[in-house]
Formats: C-alpha cells, structure tokens, sequence
C-alpha cells in the first residue's frame, strides 16, 4: 500500500505517465464498455397483485384480467406459429442437425413445412381421418424428424403422442393401447422392433403401422407382416404424399394438440389432453415476459436436449419458431453434448438444475488452491453485484481473466437460459449468473398446465423462488389443514386456473376430478409460500411425493415397501430431493439376521461396530438392489448409498406414527447429517 501512495505522489517518470493514461484509457474503456441496466416489466418489490377469492395475478396485467391467449395475432395455434416463423425468418433456416466431427446442416422453413405436408398426406392418403380424435405416436429421440411428424399432425388437425422408454415397456404399452394409436413414428428399427415383440403377444392389437425414420432390414418388414402391421419408410410415406397431396387442413386453437403422458408415481401413466391455446397461451406468456428484456429473434439458436416428449422442451420450441429463430439438436449422445454446444453456439438454453449442478461442482473443484478459491470467489461476488444492479454482460475484466472458459463450454454466445423441471439450489444460481453473463430464468409448473404457471422476472436477481404467475394464468393458495398450512398465512395447496391448464386427462374422469375442482383449478399437490415481494417459494409436498435434480418422480413408500421384503432389513427410510440426483436410505437392519450375515462375511463386533462395517453394509445394498429389480423398480428408484443404523424407529422414539406410519420430517431431521455424508462421498465417487 505504501509503494502505490509513494507512486502516485512521486515525480512522474515517463513510463509512469504513459501508464497512468492507460489506466486512465482503461477504466474509461470499461465504464462505456458497461451496458445499461435492466429494464423490468414490473416492480420487484411488488410483482404479483390479489384478486378476489384470494387468488394473484402477475403485475404484468395490472390494468386488466384478460389473461393472455397468444403473443401474435397470426400465431393462436401450433400450425400457425410455424406458418409465423416461415414469413418472420423469410424462409431461413429452421432445424439443424449433425454428425461428429462436422458442422451443423440446416433444414429451412420451407423444407420442413412441405415434408410436414407430405408426410401428412401419406397419412391421410392410408385413411387416416384429419381430426383431434386420430392420435399419432412419435416414439424417437430429439432430431429434425421429430418436429416434421408433429407438425404434419398439427398441418392436419391430428393429435401428437410422444412416446418415450423411459417409463418403460408396459407404460408404452398402456399408452398405445389407451390412446388407440394406430400409427407410430420411429426414429430407429430397434425402437420399432420394441413395438412389434409386444403386437406380436397381442398386447397392442390397435398398432397397424410403423413408420421408421432411420434405414432398416427387410425382413423386419417380413415380420411385422406375420403380425398384421406394415412397416414402412418415413421417406417412402413422404413420396406418398407428394403424390397424393391433400390440402391443411388447420386446427382451431381450442382443439386438441397433444396429449402428453405423465410418468406420475403411482399406477399407470397419465395422458394429459393439451389444447392448442394450452400450449401456444404458455409459450405466449413467456414472450410477454421477456418483452422488456430479451425478446428472441430470427438471430437467435436454440439447442434441444431436452426430451421433446416433456412439455418444457415442447414450449421452448414453440418460442423460438414463432419469432422465426433457429433450434440445433444435439447428436443423440449426452457425453457429445459439449462438443455440439461449442460447435452450434446457442444464444438460447434451455436445461435442467442437474447438468448446472455439473458445471457448478466442475468449477468449484478447479480452484485447487486457497488463492485460486479466494481469487473465483471474489470474481463472483464482483459480478453478482453488477447482476443486482441490473447490469448482465460478459465483457467485464471477470469474464476475460475467470469466466470466459465456462462461457466457451456453453459456445460463447448464450444470452437466455431458462431452467425447470426441479428445483436450484440459490448458490448455484447466483454463481451462473454471475459467470455466464447471461439472463438467467426459473420456471415451474407441470405437464397438465402446459409446462409452466410462474416465471422469474427479469432483472430479479434473487434466488430460492419460482417467481410470478404468467400472465396466462392466475395461481392461488389453498389450506391444507392437516399439514398446518394456510392461506390466511400466505401458505398452501398451489392451484393454477388459466388459459394453460389442461382440459383433463384421456379416458380417466376419476382422477381428471382429483386434478380438476369443479371451477376448473388445477391442485398441484405442491405447497406453496407468498414472499413480501409477490414471487412464490415452493416449500413443501402435499403427499410423500418428490423429483430429483433431472425431473423424474419418485414415491419412496413404494420403493420402502419393496426394500423392506429384504432379509437383513427390519426398517428403511429412503430419502431424496430435488437437489439431488439419486436415493439414499437409512437402514436398520434385522438384528437375528444381521448375524448371521456376519458370520458369512467373517465380521466380528457389537450390533454397533456391524452397523459401521463396509462389508456389511454393501451386502444389504446389494440384496435391497437385487428384491428392487425384481420389483420392476427403475434405476433412478433405487438407493445409491445408505447409513445402517441400530437402533428400530419406534412410537416412543417420535420415529413413527400411532399407526406405525414413518414421520417423514421427524427421519429426515434425526438423519440430516448422515445423509449429507452420504451425497458427499457419492460426489467423491463421481
């Protein structure tokens, strides 16, 4: 400090000058350099206003409760907005795609409007009725292909059903079967012969065609003649319908769009009925709350990632083509997901808490000495002061000397992000804000409102929120007594009535009804929270319901029921939560049992030295592990770790109910501790 003071106040040699006056010419440099702030839509201090019944609204629609339909007044369906983007892009390029090692190719507007045409022709020209009641699956991974087979759907008043494995071969199963799907698109023979192994049962008796994307060998074709389908090229039934072309015949906005089938927890699967004004009401809403800000345009570039069967990605895309932007896939492969992002350089990403975490935990662990942490930490906190004040950019001398890397792995050019699907965590949030120089928004919602019923504003630079109601919808909060929550308390079930909530789901009035009060609100099964400042904090599961950080449900009294079957397992409690990407369990073991197994194993010791050997831990997973595929349990349904403890839950204890009903909260509060060792040595491991 003295040498500085010495210097400036020293006789100024040359040099010295010369130095000064860059300095001088630098910060002047700097401070021109420095955008202006954000301008948001709304005060932050208050973003939500009451209306009657207790219900809030966005403060977007101040001056009016005429919630949002559409953005463009040539764009109130899905066909449309497609029609929209062809004139607003004068036919530029649409749907990019790539193999490694390559550059992206480009499908134009034009091109995908006319193989939608055709290929929905060919459709039409097999006898397939042009209306909301013929239902189409597309069973395929995020391609261009895709997007021509939904939209030749929409070109002719038909219905999409994406279909995905995920949920697994029964659910596939049930849908097709549900749905009455006769036709489905595949992207691959593998996927088609997944569907034929089950016609072939019977399972599937109203399956009659497959349509592959892909090339294929033609004694699939000799097979799924056996079985009464006909299996065809995407290409052959294109040419088809160039043919024989039928002129589109639009939808109306109120008919229906897509049905989307919800993994759920429990039982079969669920077909939400989406309309198009569902759908196109959601997208219109987002564009309304970016129109301050970040407005997308024909520059902009997508990647799409994310599963095009998952609403989220469905209203992304419905973004960017009705303002006549671009969207590039990805290879097909996660682990090649880096490479396509340096090579398409999106200006918009849409992506789940999960991958953010990775970027996150990556950083974080590159800092490897005290100076280098201090060093990150301090950039951090400089820039996340510029993102309170408004000020978002990627030019400040943070991002040339820290964060220009970790912009570079996202291609440099991101300037709107939007994560949902689960939670994220506030010091994550604030980190990538801070370092991608980017705006970064929450959404959150679910499949039956269309994606999402709230948004974060622009400019609002807080965390651990969900933001506003969109202005297509109202939110309000209803009691639920038995959790001591309510809404006279700014607490409660969240309920979301709007232009974006489903009209129910297909062929199941029962639990349409459980959704669906006879005033047409959607109860979520999520607890809610009003925060002074009108954004909403989800705190809490109306049942023993939760996601992990990639989005998947999970019931843990269905996985407990499952694990409890096993030999050396008296008591389990499985844990997870939407900040996290798999299960732990806390384990008591069968005392009788646990003998035994030490004897097998060679250990020796007290019940509580037992309880802490590696050995007999890994022996209870494993067999846990075993009963849970036999089960049918999913991967993301079993336990990754679990801490073995001694002692039974008892009623005496506060551990169980009166009717010998695990206190969840009471568990996860005894267990605390244990289970953060538990996530951390999984994190070490990966």
């Amino acid at each position: 400090m003295d040498f500085i003071f010495q210097w400036l106040f020293s006789p100024l040699s040359t040099p010295a000058i010369v130095s000064l006056f860059g300095l001088a010419a630098a910060s002047l440099i700097y401070l021109n350099s420095r955008p202006s702030p954000l301008r948001s839509p709304a005060d932050l201090n208050h973003q939500t206003l009451g209306i009657k019944d207790g219900a809030r609204k966005s403060a977007l629609l101040e001056d009016n409760n005429n919630l949002l339909s559409f953005f463009y007044n040539d764009a109130k369906t899905m066909y449309d907005v497609f029609q929209r983007g062809l004139k607003a892009s004068a036919n530029g390029p649409c749907l990019g795609y790539r193999k490694q090692g390559k550059p992206y190719q480009w499908l134009k507007y034009r091109q995908v409007s006319d193989r939608a045409e055709h290929l929905g022709s060919g459709l039409l020209h097999r006898g397939l009725q042009p209306n909301s009641d013929t239902l189409i699956g597309i069973f395929a991974q995020n391609r261009p292909e895709w997007i021509i087979g939904e939209l030749a759907c929409y070109t002719y008043s038909m219905v999409a059903v994406p279909l995905y494995d995920t949920l697994g071969l029964e659910a596939l199963v049930f849908i097709i079967d549900r749905a009455e799907i006769s036709t489905v698109l595949c992207d691959n023979q593998s996927k088609a012969e997944t569907l034929l192994q089950n016609r072939e049962k019977g399972e599937i008796p109203v399956l009659k065609t497959i349509v592959i994307m892909d090339p294929f060998d033609s004694e699939l074709v000799e097979r799924a003649t056996k079985s009464d389908v006909e299996v065809m090229s995407m290409q052959a039934l294109e040419a088809l319908g160039e043919s024989n072309h039928h002129k589109p015949i639009p939808p109306k906005p109120e008919d229906l769009g897509i049905v989307c089938f919800t993994s759920g927890t429990t039982g079969n699967p669920k077909g939400a009925m989406l309309t198009h004004e569902n759908i196109i009401s959601d997208a219109a809403a987002v564009l309304k709350t970016f129109e301050s800000s970040v407005v997308p345009s024909t520059e902009d570039v997508s990647i799409s990632f994310l599963p095009l069967a998952h609403m989220f990605e469905r209203v992304v895309h419905m973004v960017v083509y009705g303002t006549g932007a671009r969207v590039g896939f990805f290879q097909g492969d996660i682990r090649l997901l880096p490479d396509d992002m340096k090579t398409l350089q999106p200006t918009i990403f849409p992506v789940v808490p999960r991958l953010l975490n990775r970027v996150y935990d990556k950083v974080q662990s590159g800092a490897k000495s005290p100076f280098k942490k201090w060093l990150l930490n301090f950039a951090v906190d400089r820039k996340f002061a510029e993102v309170q004040e408004g000020i978002v950019r990627k030019n400040s001398i943070w991002d040339k000397l820290i964060f220009h890397k970790v912009q570079e792995s996202f291609g440099g050019r991101v300037r709107i992000m939007v994560t949902g699907a689960a939670p994220i965590a506030p010091p994550v949030l604030n980190f990538l804000r801070a370092a991608l120089g980017c705006q970064i928004f929450e959404g959150y919602g679910q499949t039956e409102c269309a994606a999402a019923c709230t948004f974060t504003m622009p400019g609002d630079a807080t965390s651990d929120h969900v933001g506003v109601p969109l202005p297509c919808n109202y939110v309000k909060l209803v009691d639920v007594e038995e959790m001591n929550y309510f809404s006279s308390n700014g607490e409660g079930e969240v309920c979301i009535k709007g232009r974006n909530v489903f009209k129910g789901y297909l062929k199941d009035p029962e639990r349409t009804a459980e959704a669906l009060d006879k005033d047409g609100w959607l109860h979520t099964g999520d607890i809610g929270k009003w925060l002074p400042s009108g954004v909403l904090k989800i705190i809490d599961r109306k049942k023993n319901i939760f996601k992990l950080a990639q989005g998947e449900y999970i019931a843990p009294e269905k996985i407990e029921n499952v694990y409890v079957r096993s030999g050396p397992v008296a008591q389990v409690f499985v844990h997870g939560d939407s900040l996290q990407s798999c299960l732990v369990a806390i384990v008591v073991p069968d005392l009788d049992f646990l003998q035994g197994l030490a004897e097998n194993l060679g250990c020796r010791g007290s019940i509580e030295e037992l309880c802490k050997n590696t050995k007999i831990k890994e022996a209870i997973i494993s067999d846990m592990t075993k009963l849970g595929k036999e089960a049918g349990l999913k991967s993301f349904e079993q336990v990754k770790d679990a801490y073995i403890h001694p002692e039974q839950f008892t009623i005496e204890n506060g551990l169980l109910t009166p009717t010998l009903k695990a206190k969840r909260a009471e568990l996860k509060a005894l267990f605390q501790h244990q289970i953060d060792k538990l996530y951390a040595s999984i994190q070490e491991i990966k």
